[in-house]
Protein backbone atom coordinates (compact mmCIF):
# COMPACT_ATOMS: atom_id res chain seq x y z
CA UNK A 1 0.00 0.00 0.00
CA UNK A 2 2.81 2.37 0.84
CA UNK A 3 4.19 1.64 -2.86
CA UNK A 4 0.34 2.56 -3.89
CA UNK A 5 0.53 5.29 -1.68
CA UNK A 6 3.94 6.43 -3.38
CA UNK A 7 2.92 6.19 -6.37
CA UNK A 8 0.26 8.13 -5.78
CA UNK A 9 1.85 10.53 -3.91
CA UNK A 10 4.37 10.24 -6.81
CA UNK A 11 1.34 10.85 -9.39
CA UNK A 12 0.13 13.50 -7.22
CA UNK A 13 3.47 15.37 -6.81
CA UNK A 14 3.71 15.22 -10.05
CA UNK A 15 0.66 16.74 -10.59
CA UNK A 16 1.47 19.31 -7.97
CA UNK A 17 4.71 19.94 -9.50
CA UNK A 18 3.52 20.47 -12.77
CA UNK A 19 0.66 22.96 -10.82
CA UNK A 20 3.20 24.58 -8.59
CA UNK A 21 4.87 25.60 -11.54
CA UNK A 22 4.54 29.62 -12.07
CA UNK A 23 2.19 30.55 -14.21
CA UNK A 24 3.29 31.28 -17.54
CA UNK A 25 4.88 35.24 -17.35
CA UNK A 26 3.38 37.23 -20.41
CA UNK A 27 6.19 39.36 -21.61
CA UNK A 28 4.83 42.39 -23.33
CA UNK A 29 7.97 44.08 -25.15
CA UNK A 30 7.60 47.81 -25.29
CA UNK A 31 9.16 48.91 -28.59
CA UNK A 32 11.26 51.50 -28.43
CA UNK A 33 10.31 54.99 -28.34
CA UNK A 34 10.01 56.87 -31.78
CA UNK A 35 11.67 59.72 -32.13
CA UNK A 36 9.98 61.98 -34.48
CA UNK A 37 11.62 64.93 -36.25
CA UNK A 38 9.02 67.66 -37.33
CA UNK A 39 10.51 68.89 -41.00
CA UNK A 40 9.51 72.47 -41.24
CA UNK A 41 7.66 72.89 -44.36
CA UNK A 42 9.09 74.11 -47.91
CA UNK A 43 9.31 77.95 -48.20
CA UNK A 44 6.87 79.60 -50.43
CA UNK A 45 8.45 79.61 -53.83
CA UNK A 46 9.95 82.98 -54.94
CA UNK A 47 9.60 84.48 -58.48
CA UNK A 48 12.14 83.38 -60.75
CA UNK A 49 13.12 85.57 -63.39
CA UNK A 50 12.80 84.31 -66.58
CA UNK A 51 15.75 82.74 -68.29
CA UNK A 52 16.91 84.69 -70.75
CA UNK A 53 18.21 83.88 -74.23
CA UNK A 54 21.68 82.59 -74.61
CA UNK A 55 22.06 84.80 -77.42
CA UNK A 56 21.74 88.78 -76.53
CA UNK A 57 19.80 90.85 -78.97
CA UNK A 58 22.33 93.41 -81.11
CA UNK A 59 22.03 96.44 -79.43
CA UNK A 60 19.84 99.30 -81.93
CA UNK A 61 22.03 101.10 -83.83
CA UNK A 62 21.65 105.07 -83.44
CA UNK A 63 21.51 107.24 -86.24
CA UNK A 64 24.03 109.77 -86.05
CA UNK A 65 24.15 112.72 -84.41
CA UNK A 66 24.28 115.36 -86.80
CA UNK A 67 26.08 118.76 -85.50
CA UNK A 68 23.53 121.55 -84.65
CA UNK A 69 23.94 124.33 -87.15
CA UNK A 70 25.83 127.53 -85.90
CA UNK A 71 26.22 131.10 -87.02
CA UNK A 72 23.55 133.06 -89.34
CA UNK A 73 22.32 131.13 -92.83
CA UNK A 74 23.96 132.35 -95.54
CA UNK A 75 22.17 135.00 -97.48
CA UNK A 76 20.15 136.26 -94.08
CA UNK A 77 20.18 137.60 -91.29
CA UNK A 78 18.86 134.56 -89.62
CA UNK A 79 20.36 132.49 -86.92
CA UNK A 80 21.02 128.74 -88.13
CA UNK A 81 18.72 127.46 -85.56
CA UNK A 82 15.79 128.64 -86.81
CA UNK A 83 13.18 127.54 -88.48
CA UNK A 84 11.43 130.09 -89.70
CA UNK A 85 12.76 133.63 -89.38
CA UNK A 86 11.21 137.61 -90.19
CA UNK A 87 13.27 140.71 -90.67
CA UNK A 88 10.74 143.57 -90.15
CA UNK A 89 13.04 145.89 -91.45
CA UNK A 90 13.25 144.74 -94.86
CA UNK A 91 9.47 142.76 -94.66
CA UNK A 92 11.02 139.82 -95.79
CA UNK A 93 10.76 135.82 -94.33
CA UNK A 94 12.39 132.37 -94.57
CA UNK A 95 11.41 129.07 -93.60
CA UNK A 96 14.88 127.03 -92.62
CA UNK A 97 16.04 123.56 -91.92
CA UNK A 98 19.34 122.57 -90.62
CA UNK A 99 20.82 125.69 -90.91
CA UNK A 100 20.01 125.96 -95.08
CA UNK A 101 17.09 128.23 -96.65
CA UNK A 102 13.80 126.18 -97.68
CA UNK A 103 12.00 128.65 -98.57
CA UNK A 104 12.45 132.45 -98.83
CA UNK A 105 13.24 135.42 -99.12
CA UNK A 106 9.19 135.96 -99.19
CA UNK A 107 7.12 139.35 -98.56
CA UNK A 108 5.56 140.38 -95.30
CA UNK A 109 3.61 142.55 -93.82
CA UNK A 110 4.36 143.02 -90.35
CA UNK A 111 2.34 145.02 -87.29
CA UNK A 112 1.84 149.03 -88.02
CA UNK A 113 3.95 151.33 -85.40
CA UNK A 114 3.10 151.95 -82.21
CA UNK A 115 3.15 149.58 -78.92
CA UNK A 116 -0.20 148.46 -79.63
CA UNK A 117 0.21 147.29 -83.17
CA UNK A 118 3.93 146.66 -82.94
CA UNK A 119 5.15 142.93 -84.08
CA UNK A 120 7.73 142.01 -80.58
CA UNK A 121 10.80 141.10 -81.73
CA UNK A 122 12.74 138.36 -80.46
CA UNK A 123 13.54 134.57 -80.28
CA UNK A 124 10.21 132.48 -79.96
CA UNK A 125 8.89 128.86 -80.26
CA UNK A 126 5.73 127.87 -82.37
CA UNK A 127 2.85 127.62 -79.80
CA UNK A 128 -0.37 126.48 -81.60
CA UNK A 129 -1.40 126.46 -85.45
CA UNK A 130 -4.90 127.01 -86.47
CA UNK A 131 -5.83 125.67 -90.12
CA UNK A 132 -9.42 128.19 -89.91
CA UNK A 133 -8.43 130.58 -87.37
CA UNK A 134 -10.87 133.26 -86.67
CA UNK A 135 -10.14 136.67 -84.63
CA UNK A 136 -13.15 137.30 -82.55
CA UNK A 137 -11.09 140.73 -81.72
CA UNK A 138 -11.10 141.86 -85.42
CA UNK A 139 -14.03 139.85 -86.93
CA UNK A 140 -11.87 138.79 -89.72
CA UNK A 141 -9.84 135.29 -90.82
CA UNK A 142 -6.91 134.34 -89.99
CA UNK A 143 -6.34 131.50 -92.79
CA UNK A 144 -2.88 129.14 -91.96
CA UNK A 145 -2.09 131.06 -88.09
CA UNK A 146 0.82 129.74 -87.13
CA UNK A 147 1.15 131.12 -83.36
CA UNK A 148 4.57 132.40 -82.31
CA UNK A 149 3.57 134.66 -79.46
CA UNK A 150 0.16 135.25 -77.90
CA UNK A 151 -2.14 136.60 -79.92
CA UNK A 152 0.34 137.03 -82.75
CA UNK A 153 0.88 135.36 -85.48
CA UNK A 154 2.24 134.13 -89.35
CA UNK A 155 -1.08 133.91 -91.67
CA UNK A 156 -2.69 134.88 -95.04
CA UNK A 157 -3.34 138.45 -94.75
CA UNK A 158 -2.56 141.72 -96.91
CA UNK A 159 0.55 142.77 -97.76
CA UNK A 160 -0.18 146.48 -98.50
CA UNK A 161 -1.69 146.83 -95.14
CA UNK A 162 0.22 147.12 -91.60
CA UNK A 163 -1.31 144.15 -89.06
CA UNK A 164 -2.34 144.29 -85.55
CA UNK A 165 0.85 142.58 -84.89
CA UNK A 166 0.62 139.46 -86.67
CA UNK A 167 2.81 138.50 -89.65
CA UNK A 168 1.41 138.73 -93.09
CA UNK A 169 1.84 136.30 -95.99
CA UNK A 170 0.83 135.47 -99.24
CA UNK A 171 -1.95 132.79 -99.38
CA UNK A 172 0.76 130.23 -100.99
CA UNK A 173 3.11 131.74 -98.57
CA UNK A 174 1.30 131.16 -95.36
CA UNK A 175 0.21 127.98 -96.75
CA UNK A 176 3.90 126.55 -96.51
CA UNK A 177 4.68 127.90 -93.32
CA UNK A 178 1.68 126.47 -91.82
CA UNK A 179 2.84 122.86 -93.68
CA UNK A 180 6.75 123.60 -92.51
CA UNK A 181 6.84 124.69 -88.95
CA UNK A 182 5.78 122.49 -85.99
CA UNK A 183 4.80 123.20 -82.74
CA UNK A 184 8.04 123.76 -80.48
CA UNK A 185 9.77 125.26 -83.60
CA UNK A 186 12.29 128.01 -83.06
CA UNK A 187 10.48 131.32 -84.81
CA UNK A 188 12.88 135.00 -84.76
CA UNK A 189 11.34 138.18 -85.64
CA UNK A 190 14.16 140.58 -86.24
CA UNK A 191 13.76 144.49 -85.92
Amino acid sequence: MAAASGTGATASSATSASSSTAPPTTTTTTPPPISTTTTPPPPPPTHVPATTPSTPKPAAKAAPVKPAPTGLVPGTPCAATDSACASLSTNQAWLIRDGVVVSGPVQIKPGGPGADRATPTGTFHVLSKQKDFWSTEFNAPMPNSVFFYPGDAFHTGSLERYSAGCVHLAAADSQRFYDFLKIGDVVQILP
